[in-house]
């Protein structure tokens, strides 16, 4: 992310420059001048994303890791892994390839390398193996005793040191063309300030490489506090990377943040401390001011294998994909769409996509959520899914309605149809049936005087009984009493009527058990229903609501007019006696 800053504010257009000498040729690129540049552009990047970050953390913004969730995060790293397979396949083999960034990188820079797979140097290759056996074999033996083993087998330091002695006294820079670290700069270059007159066009960049980079070293974090048993506090992780980058940008650095690989190469051979970072960092400064000469024989593919050898265990987390496919698709989803899309989209862009996705399953099943009416299970205080247990048995004339989720703008329609669905009296459907009724009985008063013979049939479940057959005088009382549905006219004389079968619910009792908030929506819309169902005489109270939420009920002022706080109870097994209670009356 860096790179690509520090290209397009700094591309070799810029550089082009005419000889001094005056003469025809064409211009040639001031490579010196075009890096400076660069270096000035990172280093006030890093200034920019310091400061971001140390402000971030001074405001909580570490709260945004919580959103980073374990099957988020090992998809995320996964496929930061493969980023950095990927980038050392080249010095493994190596072959020469532009580098890539953005979009797309990971595939483009593995068909460079295929591309030119011909032309691997083959002494690079033979040496890059070699130290892949060597290291994984080490590996293993330090995992099957590691209990009999004092120390570890220090694998890397081996590699490092047998490779950079092998390097030098086979001169294989020179005689066989094997890349190597090359000549590594001694000493400190003394604080200097960034130059600021670049600060507003790298402002947007600025807040993306601190998010990423932050993203970055919480996900390394949350997997070695989960192996190791710890917590981790992002607000004093970004504090940490912001010191860090504000302060070393000063002295020309570049924005860090927690390398992968040498994160698990550190941890893997037993650092598991500040003491373990406070040695590495003695012999970094040891190299940078006197001995780095030692190392520039060192092979780069030998640096590859390290690397790769120890993302082996970023790769074991494809195991989970079986795991998660048993336990939860969703979360399933989270991991293979934080994986995916970082692969193919780079790491910037692929979190984005992965927390926003993260997100929208959240929503999405609190518009799904699971619902179900409650029966009660006898010699018990247990109120349970009438589908699910067989034990648990329904009140007579009660209906409890139980949803696991919350109720707000997103799903308060989907909450309303449920209950109607669920406890299978929808008040609409009841009103228009008492208007059918009435609309009958007066049409029935109308022709008293010429009576005809009504024939009754019940609907019940798609299939119609005939009972009885009557004349209006006689019938009078049954049909004031029955509901009138849609009526068939078969002659002139005999009048056909349906009648629906009245609903035996009294009361219906809302299990608020999971319903952690509410807004204005949500809370209209559970106020309509129920002045709908008391219009119908069915009585709906409110069961198990915690405090927080009847306050919020009072503060969005839902215990108006006929809604008061007599019908919101502590259980629901006391809303079902006063239920029961209110019926016998």
């Amino acid at each position: 992310m860096i790179g690509g800053v520090a290209v397009r504010e700094a591309p070799d257009s810029m550089f082009y420059v005419l000889p001094a000498n005056g003469s025809n040729m064409s211009a040639v690129l001031d490579v010196e001048a075009r890096d400076a540049r660069r270096v000035q552009v990172a280093v006030v990047l890093t200034t920019l994303v310091g400061i971001i970050q140390i402000v971030l953390g001074l405001l909580r913004f570490g709260f945004v890791a919580i959103y980073l969730t374990e099957p988020l995060v090992r998809g995320f790293t996964t496929a930061a892994a493969v980023h950095v397979v990927v980038s050392q396949l080249k010095y493994l083999l190596g072959v020469k390839t532009p580098r890539f960034s953005g979009p797309l990188s990971a595939i483009y820079s593995v068909i460079e390398v295929l591309g030119h797979i011909t032309s691997t140097n083959i002494t690079t290759l033979i040496l890059g193996l070699v130290c892949l056996v060597f290291l994984y074999v080490v590996k293993d033996l330090n995992e099957r005793f590691k209990k009999k083993l004092p120390i570890p087998i220090p694998g890397e330091i081996i590699v490092v040191i047998v490779s950079t002695g092998i390097s030098y006294g086979l001169s294989l820079a020179e005689d066989y063309k094997v890349d190597v670290v090359g000549k590594i700069p001694t000493g400190l270059l003394p604080p200097a300030a960034p130059e600021f007159s670049l600060l507003p066009s790298l402002i947007t960049d600025s807040f993306a490489v601190a998010i990423v980079g932050f993203s970055m070293g919480i996900s390394l974090a949350k997997i070695f506090a989960l192996k190791h048993g710890y917590s981790v506090d992002g607000n004093q992780e970004l504090i940490a990377l912001g010191l860090c980058n504000f302060i070393s940008s000063f002295f020309k650095t570049f924005t860090i943040t927690c390398s992968m690989s040498r994160s698990l190469v550190q941890e893997s051979t037993g650092g598991k401390t500040q003491i373990a970072g406070l040695l590495a960092s003695l012999v970094v400064l040891l190299v940078v001011v006197a001995i780095g000469f030692v190392f520039q024989p060192l092979p780069q593919t030998a640096l590859a294998a390290i690397i790769m050898v120890n993302l082996l265990g970023m790769f074991k987390q494809f195991r989970d994909i079986p795991t998660l496919w048993r336990t939860s698709k969703i979360e399933l989803a989270i991991w293979l769409v934080a994986f995916v899309a970082s692969v193919l989209l780079g790491l910037d862009y692929g979190l984005l996509v992965a927390i926003s996705f993260a997100i929208l399953t959240v929503i999405y099943r609190t518009q799904s959520p699971k619902t179900a009416t409650l029966g009660h299970v006898p010699g018990t205080g247990l109120y349970c899914d009438v589908d699910e247990y067989e034990e648990a048995a329904e009140y007579e004339g009660i209906k409890i309605f139980h949803s696991n989720s919350s109720i707000y703008f997103a799903n308060s329609d989907l909450y309303l149809n449920a209950l109607k669905e669920k406890t299978g009296v929808n008040p609409e459907h009841l009103q228009a049936a008492r208007k059918a009724r009435n609309k009958q009985r007066v049409k029935a008063n109308s022709n008293y005087n010429s009576p005809p013979k009504i024939c009754v049939k019940y609907k019940k479940e798609g299939v119609t009984h005939e009972v009885l057959s009557y004349n209006h005088m006689e019938g009078e009382e049954e049909q004031r009493n029955g509901r009138l549905g849609d009526r068939h006219m078969e002659s002139n004389s005999e009048e056909t009527v349906f009648l629906e079968h009245p609903s035996t619910v009294h009361s219906i009792i809302l299990d608020w058990t999971p319903v952690s908030f509410i807004d204005t929506v949500g809370a209209k819309a559970i106020k309509q229903v129920i002045k709908e169902y008391a219009a119908v005489d069915v009585r709906v109270v409110i069961a198990s609501c915690s405090r927080s939420l009847l306050a919020d009920l009072d503060t969005l002022q839902f215990f108006t007019g006929v809604m008061t706080t007599d019908m919101v109870f502590p259980t629901v097994h006391d809303a079902v006696l006063h239920c029961q209670q209110s019926n016998s009356h």
